[in-house]
């Protein structure tokens, strides 16, 4: 299964930018959305290191509430 997961840019170097992800931060490569318009405070949806869309603040919210969700639907592990 693959997951992406929506990121807030903090600090963008070229193609390179650190983005937090509810308190997780990483280094994440822009290349992919070069023909986006992404500037710092902008969201992102990462998969395995790269940017592959940009999206809005609210998309991003619905995302991480809808994994939090699921995540509390989880049985705890034994």
């Amino acid at each position: 299964m693959c997951l992406a997961v929506p990121m807030q840019v903090l600090e963008i170097h070229g193609y390179d930018a650190r983005c937090n992800a509810n308190g997780v931060e990483r280094r994440v490569n822009l290349f992919l959305v070069q023909d986006q318009a992404v500037s710092v405070g902008d969201f992102v949806v990462v998969h395995v290191g790269y940017a592959i869309q940009k999206i809005e603040p609210g998309q991003a919210r619905s995302a991480w509430e809808t994994h939090d969700q699921l995540h509390a639907m989880e049985p705890p592990h034994a």
